[in-house]
């Protein structure tokens, strides 16, 4: 999983509450199991229209926020069903970090499993970063994990909390199997000393 130390990238603004992960996906991509190509399928019943071209009028298909990295959404974020792929179409579209005033838990927790920053601030600090983000090709944001500070594209700069675990993960790049491999040579100690005691087995 890629580390996530610092991101400095254009926000897109989606002030719509309760975004379900079948608006993030819909269920007709939920054919794979790859964690490529969902980018495609990322808002599309909102990004496309019936013909398949484009609805100009959906946020990341407008010029200035095509290569979005950061999503500042409404509340209740990734509700509804705990498909894993919204977090992959997310990622795979170039959304890095997610900002809103609460997400769903299943949603959430997926979010760090596959290297995206999902950040809780106040309803007052998120209508500042709204704001910040609704500028258009000026809409840049830094996100800075290590300092947990958010800085606008006028300097200044919004604070969040994190829990300590998933802080170093992100840090570290460590997802559930990178977090087991840290523990590679306890694991083969015992694995060693299992087959010395248990030669049968």
């Amino acid at each position: 999983m890629e580390k996530f130390v610092k991101l400095t990238g254009v926000a897109a603004p989606l002030p719509v509450v309760n975004i379900d992960t079948d608006m993030i996906i819909p269920k007709d991509y939920l054919k794979t199991i790859k964690r490529t190509g969902l980018g495609a399928g990322l808002f599309a019943e909102a990004r496309f229209k019936e013909d398949g071209s484009e609805n100009p009028d959906f946020i990341l298909n407008k010029p200035a926020y095509r290569n979005a990295q950061i999503l500042v959404a409404g509340d209740n974020f990734g509700c509804g069903s705990s498909r894993e792929h919204a977090p992959w179409a997310l990622l795979d579209f170039g959304i890095r970090c997610v900002i809103s005033t609460s997400f769903a838990d299943i949603f959430y927790n997926n979010c760090f499993k596959n290297g995206i920053l999902p950040i809780v601030v106040s309803p007052e600090n998120l209508e500042k970063l709204l704001d910040d983000a609704g500028r258009g090709s000026n809409a840049v944001l830094t996100v800075d994990l290590e300092s947990q500070e958010i800085t606008g594209p006028d300097g200044g700069k919004i604070t969040f909390e994190l829990d300590a675990f998933k802080r170093h993960c992100m840090l570290n790049g460590l997802d559930d199997i990178g977090l087991t491999l840290e523990k590679a040579s306890s694991i083969n100690v015992f694995e060693q000393a299992t087959a010395a005691s248990r030669p049968w087995a």
